[in-house]
Parts: structure tokens; C-alpha cells; sequence
């Protein structure tokens, strides 16, 4: 807990006179004030993250937490438990989704075994294992709170490695079979709304498997009773391994001030719990896109976020991330590189 207290210690505020001076650079760049939108919104948001008018792009990388999940047993997925470690040798090869979009990006991916049930070997792949799956929410608790806790290290640590290798740009992906089905339970909780607004098909379950799955989600949290104003009780009692990872990779990359994009659905279950932590974190997430996964509107509109992107996605794995790093880029270029009114010679507006 000393670890996580020191990083969310260091969080400091938005740096308001860099966001000042970027957006006073905006308003005089060769266009209709606003008329990028978002681009505008992000670069200033960019400013202020780093403590620069005119932050530049550099080097992007994607944390991939895996773990598995003992709710699986309820019968909640379509995909068997064994998909997890054979998605993680995929991503190690090079196959998967996330590692075709972050080539294209230029971002490193980093894959991490936080809590996968089988033992997974491959180059590359970094060993945390926290335990095995977590056990059946179902029944009784995920996991302890100190391997809630090991967890969100875990992610922090990894986090700050990449950082110190260079990394100016984070995202948070993942990889669980069941892993919709914990975050349902803990956006229910932190969210306080009824399962049934958050709970969605996951991997393509029918209707009566989507009855089923919420109906587990339901369960879980009346048999554990998470207690809604402790993000770290909600984690450890209808949570996930990866979950937990990828809160502490949000809340060492606000530490460390570098933005971090918010993924999907159960990226974005981690980001409730990293602001449940540190308020002030929120401030340093760009959310890439929006989930089909009906739950993830809800954390959006949570933590108060907005969508960068809106593409019917709900693969996961940072893919959405990986895809807004194009767009936050263009946001830095747009900012340093577009010529102002009076540079161009161009009449501003009267």
C-alpha cells in the first residue's frame, strides 16, 4: 500500500499556464477558432499534462495486462479460459490486432502475465503473476486485497519501466476471458447503477447467455457486498487481476506525467478505479473510443470523458488506444506546426 500511496502522492495538477499559452496559440492559427475540434481540446489537454505550450510527439507504447477469470465456470463466455494464454503467445508472435495497429502507430507493445492461469513462456513477455485466475466471483471474493494491491504494483511498475525507456504516450490494453463480466460487476458498484445497464454480450453471447451473465454479475455482488466508496474492496471482490494492472499503469503514468489512453470496456473499468484513487488522474486519460459494450458509456460519463473515436469496436487488447494515437499526434502537430495569421500573411478574423 506504501507504493501506491507515494505514486498517487506525486500526482500533480494540470500545469494551467501552458494550457493558457496553447490555447492562445490555437486561437490564432490559420483557421476558425474551434473548427478542429477535438484536435484543439487534446493538444491543449496535452499542454497541460506536460508543462509545455508545444508538446511534440515521441515514442507511444501499449501495456497488455492478461489474466484469467474463475467466474468463467458461470458460464458467462462463448470462448473457454485457455483463449487467454493462447492469445498471449499470439500477441508474443506478433498476430494479434494490437500488435498490427501499434506497428502501424510505431508504439512498442509490452505484455504482461499478471494473473494468467496457465504458465505462458515466450520472448518478450513479462512474468508477474500475481496468482492464477482469480477465484469465482460468484461464490465468494476475486482475490484478496493484497493481491488486489500486487496487482495495481504490478501495473505501476511495468508502467514505469516503459516510461523511463522513453515512452511520452501510454495505453492500457488487456486480455481475460471473462473479463466483461468483472468489469459489468465493478461499473455496477462504482457506478452505482443495476447490472443489467452495464452488463453487455462480451463475445457474443445470445440472449439468453447475456440473461445469464447478468444475472451472475447480480449474484457476485450480493454475495461479496462490495463497498462502493473503497475502489480497492470493489477490485478485490468482484475484480480482475489485469483490472487492477491497468489502474496502476493510469496511476504511474499520471505520476509520471505522460496522458494515458483509456481503451475499451474493462480498460476503462480500471480508469474508474485509478480516479476512485486519485481524483485528479482523470485529468491525464484521453478516452480513443467508444465500446459497443454498453457499460463503457457509463464510465465515460463518469469520469467525464469523451470519446476520440466512434468505430463500433469491442475487441479490446488497446486496439481503440492504438488507433487514437494517430489522432493525438496530429493534435501535437497541428498545434507546433500550422501556421499562424500573421505568419501565413493571412487576414484574422475582425
Amino acid at each position: 500500500m506504501e507504493i501506491i500511496e507515494a505514486t498517487v502522492a506525486r500526482v500533480q495538477d494540470l500545469d494551467r499556464e501552458a494550457m493558457r499559452e496553447a490555447r492562445e496559440r490555437q486561437e490564432q492559427l490559420t483557421k476558425p477558432r474551434g473548427s478542429l475540434g477535438v484536435l484543439e481540446e487534446i493538444s491543449v489537454q496535452l499542454a497541460g499534462i506536460y508543462g509545455d505550450p508545444r508538446p511534440l510527439p515521441g515514442p507511444k507504447a501499449v501495456i497488455v495486462m492478461a489474466a484469467d477469470h474463475g467466474v468463467v465456470e458461470e458460464g458467462v463466455s462463448l470462448y473457454p479460459p485457455e483463449v487467454t494464454a493462447q492469445m498471449v503467445l499470439n500477441f508474443l508472435a506478433g498476430g494479434a490486432a494490437i500488435n498490427v495497429l501499434s506497428r502501424y502507430a510505431g508504439a512498442e507493445v509490452r505484455v504482461v502475465d499478471v494473473g494468467v492461469r496457465s504458465e505462458v513462456e515466450g520472448e518478450g513477455l513479462v512474468v508477474r503473476k500475481v496468482k492464477a485466475g482469480t477465484d469465482n466471483m460468484a461464490l465468494g471474493p476475486a482475490m484478496s486485497r493484497e493481491e488486489a494491491l500486487a496487482a495495481l504494483e504490478v501495473g505501476m511498475e511495468v508502467a514505469e519501466d516503459v516510461v523511463a525507456g522513453g515512452a511520452k504516450v501510454l495505453a492500457a490494453g488487456e486480455m481475460g476471458i471473462g473479463n466483461t463480466t468483472a468489469a459489468s460487476a465493478v461499473t455496477a458498484c462504482l457506478c452505482g447503477v443495476d447490472p443489467g445497464e452495464v452488463t453487455g454480450r462480451g463475445t457474443g453471447l445470445d440472449d439468453a447467455g447475456l440473461e445469464r451473465k447478468v444475472e451472475v454479475v447480480r449474484r457476485a455482488l450480493e454475495v461479496n457486498r462490495p463497498d462502493p466508496s473503497d475502489p480497492l474492496d470493489v477490485l478485490a471482490r468482484v475484480g480482475g487481476l489485469e483490472i487492477a494492472g491497468i489502474a496502476g499503469v493510469m496511476l504511474a503514468a499520471t505520476a509520471a506525467r505522460r496522458p494515458v489512453l483509456v481503451d475499451g470496456f474493462i480498460s476503462a473499468a480500471g480508469a474508474l478505479v485509478a480516479a476512485g484513487l486519485q481524483p485528479k488522474a482523470v485529468h491525464y486519460m484521453l478516452a480513443s473510443h467508444l465500446s459497443v459494450e454498453k457499460g463503457h458509456a457509463v464510465i465515460l460519463k463518469k469520469l467525464g470523458l469523451h470519446p476520440i473515436i466512434r468505430a463500433n469496436m469491442r475487441l479490446g487488447e488497446g486496439t481503440g488506444a492504438a488507433l487514437a494515437f494517430f489522432i493525438v499526434d496530429a493534435a501535437m502537430k497541428i498545434l507546433d506546426e500550422m501556421a499562424t495569421f500573421k505568419e501565413a500573411g493571412v487576414s484574422g478574423p475582425e
